[in-house]
């Protein structure tokens, strides 16, 4: 059988097993067993690739099919390996809490079935399917649950329909301008279409792909509806969904000869080239900050999840064999350890019922593994040695040094600072200070949690020692877009004007850490003292005094930029969810009392003047 019809025939059936035996205690083997197979069947598609889909229809003498290209398929690894993972966390102790896991896990099986339909699609329409099933099986995962969830859900239902809407014109103008819907034919067109024309499809496609994305200016739905997904889906959906938008971005806009186009229209001093990495800049950098005001555990990693998907597009927006090499390993890095950290913040939430950055601390002695992948998690996040985000941070960097772009870097630059003050921030109120009363008697999750956070955290280390590994992946999608692939070793790259080796960069770091190490267990001067045996301040310090004191955490930064963005941005997305109700208020009455025949003729004739 076609390989690309049994994935999407293993997806099918992992939607219906899931849901047949959803409410049973070993559904979640089940399912991690199903995603197994749909990984298996990945793999095997390494050196087969483009491949097609034997399922296709005809619509207005345009073929509509499927097919799995090297783009589409490094992002459907990620996207199967992380429903891998997350099924198997929730397969023991934490799925037998929850009252009714079917719906989890068939929401998470449908989810995983629209993306491959996404990733695989061989035509602007296919796309658009792919794109609707998304953005529905994005709203079935946030909602499943209700409560807050399902409020942020609606703000993105009201984007997302907005986005789709903006998609759809932009294929009509497409086909109206080309006559097909073949991807190839739009890019062969694009030397005879106008600069308007040209500048109306990126604006109509980006600000569609931008609200799944959570660009800058649309990215205010999608910390409150990602932390607030219930459970280890929101490690899912964090890793992965926004990553779809990107990808969709990618397939149209960035192969080399259509980002020649868009650098040669120029609108003014801009181009849209120059629009969208500004943009990407932007969004590297506002989120981040903004994290640094959550006192949320969840909500501090939704919004640097904002915060990377910008760093990502920057990388690829820089359109050379570095940048684009550094923005999709980014999107690897980013799918590991942000899936790792979303697992260890449930894994809290799972012990101590609580996300609450002030009301944590300590967990140290009580979780130590849990401690461990949270610290490599935001080594990783924060791009800093040995971890995986250090290299594809580091390529972009030096891709923006090389492409003469001195303020871009230095936008990233500040984007990684802010990173490092809130992921400190995170790992301090929770497992560092003092432990409270209330958690003495907790114990660390058992192996069914700890070994699937344990495996993200060794992936993140592995692949930052020998990035070679994640680079073959990245290779696959480079050349599928007409990349030049990077020379690459298994440490790291080979470059004329500065290699870099992970494998003597940690060895460094290990002997540093070692002589260290030796210091202080060899030395005579250590103790081991109590938490509350302990002075500072003038006091000493015991169960009334807290010494973690983690409410405000940044004040004086806070002062500076809070006001950014408690006003005009904020007040801007309230009026527009505002106003979307009130019209879906209007057009209920309008459908509920108008004269019904009297609007289907209004609909036809206008639909027979269309045609004519």
């Amino acid at each position: 059988m076609n390989l690309l019809n049994l994935l999407i025939l293993l997806s099918l059936f992992t939607v219906a097993l899931v849901y047949w035996i959803g409410k049973r205690r070993y559904a979640g083997w089940f399912a991690m067993l199903a995603y197994a197979m749909q990984l298996f069947v990945l793999i095997g598609l390494w050196d087969k690739m483009p491949i097609a889909s034997s399922f296709s229809f005809t619509v207005l003498d345009n073929l509509i099919h499927w097919e799995m290209t090297g783009l589409g398929w490094f992002f459907a690894i990620l996207t199967v390996g992380a429903a891998l993972i997350t099924s198997m966390y929730t397969a023991g102790e934490w799925g037998e809490s929850q009252k009714d896991m079917r719906l989890q896990h068939v929401s998470m099986a449908v989810n995983v079935l629209a993306m491959l339909i996404l990733l695989s699609s061989g035509d602007f329409l296919s796309l658009f399917i792919g794109w609707e099933l998304v953005s529905w099986a994005a709203f079935l995962i946030m909602t499943e649950h209700g409560g807050k969830a399902a409020d942020a859900a609606f703000r993105y239902l009201i984007y997302a329909m907005s986005g789709a809407m903006a998609i759809f014109t932009g294929i009509v103008l497409i086909y109206l301008q080309v006559g097909s819907l073949e991807f190839a034919a739009f890019w062969e067109a694009l030397p005879q279409l106008s600069s308007s024309i040209l500048w109306g499809l990126v604006l109509l496609f980006s600000s569609g792909f931008a609200i799944k994305m959570g660009l800058m200016p649309f990215h205010l739905w999608q910390a409150d509806a990602y932390a607030e997904t219930p459970g280890a889906n929101a490690a899912f959906i964090s890793a992965i969904a926004a990553r779809m938008g990107l990808f969709a971005l990618i397939l149209i806009f960035f192969k080399p000869f259509v980002i020649s186009h868009l650098i040669g229209n120029e609108y003014g001093f801009l181009n849209a080239r120059s629009l969208l990495i500004w943009i990407a800049a932007l969004t590297a950098v506002i989120p981040t900050f903004i994290a640094l005001q959550q006192s949320d555990a969840r909500l501090l990693l939704a919004w640097h999840g904002i915060g990377q998907g910008g760093l990502m597009l920057l990388g690829i927006a820089i359109a050379t064999p570095m940048g684009v090499t550094g923005g999709l390993l980014h999107v690897f890095n980013y799918a590991i350890y942000q899936a790792a950290l979303f697992l260890a913040v449930t894994a809290v939430m799972h012990r101590t019922g609580t996300t609450d950055l002030d009301r944590l601390g300590g967990l140290i002695v009580k979780m130590p593994l849990t401690y461990i992948v949270m610290l490599m998690g935001i080594i990783g996040l924060a791009g800093l040695p040995p971890i995986n985000g250090f290299v594809s941070k580091w390529l972009i960097y030096k891709a923006l040094l090389e492409s003469e772009m001195p303020l871009l870097l230095v936008a990233a630059s500040i984007s990684t600072l802010g990173t490092i003050l809130s992921v400190y921030k995170l790992i301090h109120n929770i497992f560092l200070g003092q432990l409270r009363k209330e958690h003495y008697e907790i114990k660390e999750v058992p192996w069914t949690m700890s070994v699937p956070m344990l495996i993200l955290a060794g992936i993140a280390f592995i692949t930052g020692v020998m990035p070679g590994l994640a680079l073959a992946l990245v290779d696959k999608a480079q050349i599928a877009l007409g990349y030049a692939p990077l020379v690459h070793h298994l440490g790291g790259i080979s470059l004329p004007n500065g290699s870099l080796n992970m494998l003597l960069v940690t060895g460094i770091f290990f002997y540093g850490v070692g002589i260290g190490a030796v210091i202080f267990f060899l030395g005579n001067r250590r103790f081991i003292t109590h938490q509350w045996d302990n002075y500072a301040g003038g006091h000493f310090l015991s169960s009334d005094i807290r010494y973690n004191f983690t409410h405000n955490f940044y004040p004086g930064t806070m002062r500076v930029i809070g006001p950014w963005f408690k006003g005009s941005i904020v007040k801007l997305e309230q009026s527009l969810v505002h106003l979307a109700q009130v019209l879906a208020g209007a057009f209920h009455s309008f459908y509920r009392l108008s004269y019904t025949p009297l609007y289907l003729l209004v609909v036809t004739v206008l639909a027979l003047a269309f045609l004519v």
